[in-house]
């Protein structure tokens, strides 16, 4: 069985200027915090990142340091987030401010689907979502032009898939060949995550041979996984 395991360093190796990242996560719950923090260590910029929210930003409900997103944030290292809840780290509100980040929202179940359209090789997903409001005409988030479809008389928007470069996911227990499962609220968007990107690395909490745990006790699959990375630390603010 192939052995997965490198560091959090090599992991990021590969991030470049200017690529598309995916980050678990939920204000920080779930968000794979050593690959956060390889990142900021090999001080990429311009990323667009795609995440449910923009993570917390230091004090914010007690965190001691920035969390999950929070921490590119902190860096300057986001051009472009795509999300769906803005309104709780105020670095977004800056960096809107002073014009060096733009954003995109999209609802949060509809950002969802479109990540797992992606990672399970989906046209895209139909929602009533957006109907009859500015995102039934504007371009989506890549710029593509929005599509009304009619299906037995009811009208749903075309919202088309969302890929990455890389996604960063957080797991509770994951083996060495990738196989893994979050627990609790960890679980979010590390799930659709899997398989949505080019590249897919999960940090672990608890790292297990092959054949350690039950193979019932894993939700995604190895082969979604590129690399796992252990040492991740258990949650906390």
């Amino acid at each position: 069985m192939i052995n997965k395991v490198i560091t959090a360093d090599e992991a990021v190796a590969g991030v470049k200027d200017g690529m598309t990242i995916m980050v678990g996560g939920f204000l920080g719950t779930g968000s794979p915090e050593i690959l956060m923090d390889a990142l900021v260590r090999k001080g990429v910029k311009h990323l667009t990142v795609i995440a449910n929210d923009g993570g917390l930003d230091q004090g914010q409900y007690g965190a001691r340091t920035p969390r999950g997103v929070g921490k590119l944030l902190e860096h300057h290292m986001v051009d472009h987030i795509i999300a769906s809840h803005l309104g709780v780290n105020p670095k977004l509100n800056e960096q809107f401010a002073e014009g060096t980040l733009t954003y995109t929202l999209v609802p949060q179940g509809t950002l969802a689907e479109k990540i797992r359209a992606a990672a399970y090789g989906l046209g895209g997903v139909l929602t009533p979502t957006g109907l009859g409001t500015p995102m039934e005409t504007e371009k989506d988030e890549l710029g593509r032009d929005k599509e009304v479809i009619e299906i037995d008389g009811k009208r749903y928007l075309l919202e088309r898939p969302l890929h990455a470069d890389y996604a960063f996911c957080r797991a509770t227990v994951a083996d060495t060949f990738g196989n893994f499962m979050c627990a609790k609220a960890t679980k979010n968007f590390n799930y659709p995550m899997a398989g949505a990107a080019d590249k897919v690395i999960v940090a672990t909490e608890k790292l297990v041979e092959v054949g350690e745990v039950d193979p019932d006790t894993f939700a995604i699959s190895g082969v979604l996984v590129d690399s796992v990375v252990g040492g991740e630390e258990r949650w906390q603010i």
